[in-house]
């Protein structure tokens, strides 16, 4: 049985067939009424099932067609099977030359693409958008991606609600509304952390292999690590140790509190292995072993029987026959576990911590601090850092900022050379460590004077000890800076930072141009709730990106919400690095709206531009 959908796509294509189902199609059609389906069939298999099915039938009733997809269809999802149980023991790599780069070479690994391309068919094959491009077959992923829809999905898989996919380009697709997706892709994945310096959208239409694949793990990294803390999992205090407190667990990367975790398991099930990396400690597939005996739910089957297995590839085949009993065989094979695979390794944790915690949630006479939940603003400036490939990967904004080091990577993007390097101090001795760390924090402060930063009444012991309102006011100014010298530099305006005031008569008059009856007296105008002005705005700057018939009134919350998810996409659509969430359009947000509009100010100058600092702004296509 054919779907609506699928009924529309055809209705769409062929007058002769009808939403209902109903109608008949062209006997030189049927080929392509099954690949605007999903299924691309060749001509010469194409006219042995045209014989086969229909004979010498010049009009195909749908019904008969319907069968026919079904067939092949169900013929596949065999494949796609097959496949995947051929892919369960494949490794190896291979080297490709660099485009960017003269005599660099990439080593891109098999079990890699398998792995990931594994995990998009088993997430996202519901996916009726992804119909004609699932299953992603063995060698098929670099093409699979190209056109950008499985990679805005695999985003709203890692942070649901990321893009408003009432802005994705779904039918019909030519060579620019592709791009136009990749380009939505790239900005999305920079706006939830993704660090994508060095990649733009004709890299991944060309398929890339090792950029295709660094996004995609940081993607997949992204989401499965979103579910490591004490709002999803309250249970997680089970793993402080004695006069540690919640703030020492938010000290940790999700890596850490992996380990944690399974050797939290290990400790239950009696066993003295202990986990300390994912590579050589997890070869043997004992830790495993005892891991997936701890964590599954009674019933499920899951034994200790692998270790009775000699070798460590066939003990961890073994290994992962039991986890499959918990449908968590993912991302690994047997020679993954048995060459200690990091990445791999990782996220065959993380998968198993995220169907499988087993961590009680607090008894009724247990004593639990307070969990305090990420708030808006500090995931915005934490997604904004980690975009910018700051080492190391801020996970908690105040613990990871104490040092100072990742602030001072930031200046030094703002404004290059600002940094005096020899006065920062990168390598912490515990006799001297604190002094060592205040002094950086100090000098953090001192660099901010120095780009003329509001720091009234903030120390390098502020930041140090993570004073919440003022390392927020610290890191604004940061994030603001940065914001206008991309702007000062697509405006080719030098060091001279734009004004507030100089935005938003740029906004007005881009606006009134346009024949746009919206405008704003400043970033607090409670009309930019509406979202209206930002999607005019959009639509001043690129015509025809904006489809007009989903933009609401903007009377109630609800359709303020609608259009202002709508605009940020679009803006990301068109190529503009916007961070901000709808929510910060529909409560005015002034620190936020002012982002949103200083970027598409930079973005209407970027098509203009003669030489872009590739740290600073990647290069992404926009038309």
């Amino acid at each position: 049985m054919l779907s609506r959908e699928q009924l529309q796509d055809l209705k769409e294509n062929f007058p002769t067939v009808s939403e209902s189902g109903s109608g008949f199609l062209p006997r030189s059609d049927v080929q392509t009424a099954l690949k605007i389906l999903g299924i691309d069939v060749p001509g010469y298999k194409m006219r042995e099932l045209m014989d086969q099915h229909f004979g010498n039938e010049a009009q195909i009733d749908v019904d008969k067609f319907a069968r026919l997809f079904d067939t092949l269809d169900a013929q596949r999802n065999e494949e796609a099977n097959r496949w995947k149980q051929q892919t369960k023991q494949v490794s190896g790599a291979y080297h490709t030359h660099s485009s960017k780069q003269e005599n660099v070479q990439h080593t891109i690994r098999v079990e890699e693409e398998v792995a990931f391309s594994n995990w998009i068919n088993s997430n996202l094959s519901d996916d009726s958008d992804l119909k004609r491009l699932l299953p992603v077959g063995s060698g098929e992923l670099y093409t699979k991606i190209q056109d950008g829809l499985v990679i805005c999905k695999l985003i709203n898989l890692a942070v649901p609600g990321t893009i408003d996919e009432r802005a994705i380009n779904k039918k019909n697709l030519n060579t620019y509304t592709k791009l136009e997706n990749l380009t939505l892709a790239l900005m999305s994945s920079q706006a939830i952390g993704c660090n994508i310096i060095n990649i733009d959208n004709i890299d991944l239409s060309k398929g890339t292999a090792h950029l295709v694949l660094g996004l995609l793990w940081q993607i997949i990294r992204i989401g499965l690590f979103n579910q490591i803390d004490l709002q999803h999992c309250p249970g997680l205090f089970r793993l402080l140790r004695d006069g540690e407190t919640l703030d020492d667990l938010r000290r940790l990367s999700p890596e850490e509190i992996l380990i944690r975790w399974v050797n939290y398991h290990l400790e239950r099930a009696g066993t003295s292995r202990r986990l300390h990396n994912f590579q050589s400690d997890i070869v043997d597939s004992e830790i495993y072993t005892y891991l997936l005996n701890q964590i599954a739910p009674h019933g499920s089957g899951v034994t200790l029987a692998p270790l009775n297995v000699q070798g460590n590839v066939p003990r961890a085949g073994a290994m992962l026959d039991e986890a499959e009993k918990l449908e968590c065989r993912e991302f690994v094979t047997a020679n993954d576990v048995a060459a200690g695979n990091y990445k791999l390794n990782l996220a065959f944790v993380a998968n198993l911590f995220n169907k499988h915690p087993m961590l009680p949630d607090p008894g009724a006479d247990e004593v639990v601090e307070d969990v305090v939940e990420e708030t808006r603003e500090e995931k915005t400036y934490r997604n904004w850092m980690n975009s910018m490939g700051v080492d190391p990967y801020v996970n908690w904004l105040y613990g990871d900022l104490q040092n100072g080091v990742v602030i001072f990577q930031l200046y030094d993007i703002i404004r290059p050379g600002m940094v005096t390097w020899k006065r920062v101090v990168r390598q912490f001795h515990k006799l001297r460590g604190m002094m060592d760390q205040i002094q950086n924090c100090n000098y953090a402060v001192e660099l901010g004077k120095q780009l003329r930063f509001s720091l009234v009444g903030i120390q390098g012991k502020d930041i140090y000890d993570g004073n919440q309102t003022l390392t927020l006011a610290l890191v604004w100014q940061l994030m603001r800076a940065y914001t206008l010298s991309v702007l000062a530099q697509c405006t080719q305006s030098g060091d001279s930072l734009p004004a507030d005031k100089d935005i938003v008569a740029w906004v007005n008059e881009k606006l009134s141009k346009s024949g746009k009856s919206t405008s704003i007296r400043s970033f607090q105008d409670p009309a930019i709730s509406t979202g209206k002005v930002v999607l005019d705005l959009i639509d001043a700057i690129k015509p025809n990106v904006i489809d007009h018939s989903l933009v609401k009134p903007g009377t109630t919350n609800e359709e303020k919400m609608s259009n202002a998810k709508y605009a940020i996409t679009c803006g990301r659509k068109i190529g503009a690095k916007i961070y901000a969430l709808p929510e910060d359009i529909v409560e005015v947000k002034p620190k936020m709206v002012l982002t949103v509009f200083a970027c598409l100010m930079a973005r209407d100058y970027m098509p203009d531009m003669k030489e872009v600092s590739a740290p600073v702004v990647p290069m992404i296509n926009g038309n």
